[in-house]
Parts: structure tokens; sequence; C-alpha cells
């Protein structure tokens, strides 16, 4: 009885590596009809779209090696246009990163449209520099609002920029101060030395050494170290504030900045 056991185990362990080894195959004939599918210009589309639908039916059929094969499937059938590939905010951004702007359009407008505010702050920034689309300051206002909006620091900090430049937007240094202070107050580091600007110049807020220390040492707290260009220039901003200060006005100012730190 042992004995048909161990042989009914092996049987089925022999079956599973010869299904294993088929379905090995099948992905190989999968991988190169992807490959045909994206250059073949000669071909019915008709027929491709047959060989795309097959495979996802192999993946119900197969069971064990369902998920491999319908993925790849998927994969066939979103390069030949019978579905739509996978998007992601991720993706989005790498391709912006990477300079392929008409992907990043493609991939964040869709996620843009359904309140995905990094998708929004993508698509603004697409807009006000007319990457892969009309330069239009407007449009960039629009999409970094309903990003700001959410909460996204980014947007936050590209907003105030706007106000200030007055681009998209009537200039107004209120309004750009007050979504500085947001992107700031949520650690953006530019946005701290922005405000930390404001707060020494006196524009859109009243003039005031103290808080302009107090930002310019939470910036340089916070931009990374590589970033060693705006971290000295934080520096040497906030010791210039510092020498119009006395002594107890830049403990007041040093106070501040590790309150905001403790937070």
């Amino acid at each position: 009885m042992a004995l048909m056991q161990w042989l009914g185990i092996g049987r089925e362990r022999a079956e599973e590596a010869a299904l294993k080894a088929r379905v090995n195959s099948l992905q190989t004939a999968l991988a190169k009809c992807k490959q045909v599918a994206n250059s073949w210009t000669g071909v019915r589309r008709s027929s491709i779209t047959a060989i795309a639908l097959l495979f996802l039916v192999l993946g119900f059929v197969l069971g064990t090696y369902r998920e491999s094969i319908v993925r790849a499937g998927a994969d066939l059938a979103a390069a030949i246009g019978i579905i739509a590939p996978t998007l992601s905010v991720d993706t989005a951004e790498a391709a912006y990163e990477n300079g392929n702007y008409k992907k990043a359009l493609q991939a964040a407008r869709p996620l843009a449209e359904q309140g995905n505010p990094r998708a929004q702050f993508l698509l603004g920034r697409l807009f006000s520099r007319g990457n892969e689309v009309p330069l239009d300051e407007d449009e960039a206002v629009k999409w970094f609002r309903r990003a700001a909006d959410q909460g996204n620091s980014s947007a936050q900090f590209a907003l105030g920029n706007m106000y200030t430049q007055g681009k998209g937007v009537p200039q107004d240094n209120a309004e750009a101060a007050k979504w500085y202070r947001a992107a700031a107050d949520r650690g953006d580091p530019q946005a701290q030395y922005n405000l930390g600007l404001a707060y020494a110049k006196g524009e859109g807020v009243e003039q005031d050494n103290i808080s302009a220390h107090a930002w310019f040492n939470i910036a340089a707290s916070r931009f990374a170290a590589s970033d060693a260009g705006n971290r000295n220039l934080a520096i040497s901003n906030r010791e210039a504030v510092a020498r119009k200060l006395t002594p107890e006005e830049i403990a007041d100012a040093q106070k501040r900045a590790r309150e905001w730190a403790s937070r």
C-alpha cells in the first residue's frame, strides 16, 4: 500500500512537472506573439486579437498557473490595443522624470480626472512647461489647485510660485505666502525657504525677522544632504537675518524652529 501511495505521489509530481513545462512553453510563445504584435503591420488585427483571447482563456483552464498565464495574455492584449495598459501614478512620474512626456501625459490624465492629487500635480507641471501639451498656465493653475486643495505639498508650493510670478493668476504675494505656508507646514523645504524670504522682505506677510530666521533654520535642517546648494543658501540667509536680531530674539527664533520640528 505504501508503495502504491508513493507511486501515486510520483505520478502527481511528474504530471505537475509536465504541466509546468507546457505552461513555460506557452509563456515563451506568448512573449514571441507580443513581439510580433508590436512589429507586424500587415497582419490582420482580428487574428492577433484571437491569439490574445486564446491565452486569456487558457489561464482559466490551466488552474494552477492561471495567474501567470492571464497576466501574460493581458500584456499581449494591451500591446495590441484590446485593453488599456495598467496605469499608475508611479508609472506617470517615472516617465516624466525620464523625459517621456507623452507616456506621462497618457498615464496621468485619466488618474487626474479621477481625483488623484499626485497625477493632478503632474498634469499641472506638464501644462506649466508645455511638455507634450500646449503651454497653458491657466490649465496648470487649475490642476495645481485641485491637488493643493487635497493637501499635496508639491502642488501647494507650485501654486505659491504661480501667485508669486503672476502666471495663470493675478500676481498676489499674500496668496503666494498662504500656499507656501501650507506646503511648509507639510515639510516642503523649498516652501519653508520661500516663506522665510517672504517674512524677511515683508512680501505677502508682515515683515518679521524672527519668523524669517525660524523658517530659514527649519529649511536648512530639511534640505537633503545631497542638496547642499539650497541648504547653504538657507543657512546664509538665516545668518544674514541673525545679524539684525538681538540674542533674545535669536533664542526665540530657535525655539520656534524646535517647536515646529517636534510637532
